[in-house]
């Protein structure tokens, strides 16, 4: 995963470099908010670890700045020393962060964090391919995946969210294909059933 690390403090920024990368990671580091932001938007970066009290431009801004830009989802993380406070914890949630953690950070620290950044920015790129526009067969109705494979509507949406169907049979189809099936075979159609929906 490509990591943009903000920290004024040469040292830490060394500590938390060569531990990002003990992770395999790959590492842009800078050195204050400032240029953090110019990296983020000449290469915008799905994981943010930011220090918080920085000069002129500060973790919380530069979080602020990264939200209002849009585009695909970044993940956050914001150190301080001072973590445990939670008016702290308050102003960072405010300003968009997803996680806080308190210096020094740890190693084991660092791997637990990022499995759990991995598994929401996953998360957040399947929601964004199922708001995007989806390629489907305008005979059958077979939906095209990012690999190129051709599924039915329901095997394709079920990998995409694991949702799971029930089938019916919509009003239109109804009377369109049952009525004269029915009718055909010399059964008197039922009316469509209605349903019900129960009042809580």
């Amino acid at each position: 995963m490509k990591i943009l690390v903000v920290e004024d403090d040469p040292i830490a920024g060394a500590v938390l470099e060569a531990s990002l990368k003990s992770l395999g990671q790959e590492v842009t580091m800078a050195a204050d908010g400032r240029a953090a932001w110019q990296r983020f938007l000449e290469s915008p970066h799905r994981l943010v670890i930011s220090d918080w009290m920085m000069p002129e431009l500060d973790g919380l801004e530069l979080c602020r700045r990264v939200r209002e830009q849009g585009g695909d989802y970044t993940y956050f993380i914001l150190l301080s020393n001072s973590a445990n406070r939670s008016e702290n914890l308050d102003r960072a949630m405010e300003a968009g962060v997803d996680d806080f953690l308190a210096k020094p950070v740890t190693t084991a620290e660092l791997r637990a964090r990022l499995r759990v950044a991995e598994r929401i920015l996953n998360y957040a790129t399947q929601v964004r391919q199922l708001q995007q526009i989806i390629p489907i067969c305008g005979y059958c109705r077979k939906m095209r995946d990012d690999h190129n494979y051709w599924s039915q509507v329901e095997e394709y949406i079920g990998k995409q969210t694991g949702s799971e169907f029930s089938h019916g049979v919509c009003p239109d189809c109804y009377d369109r294909v049952l009525v004269p099936q029915m009718q055909k075979l010399g059964v008197e159609p039922p009316p469509y059933p209605q349903v019900t929906r129960v009042q809580k």
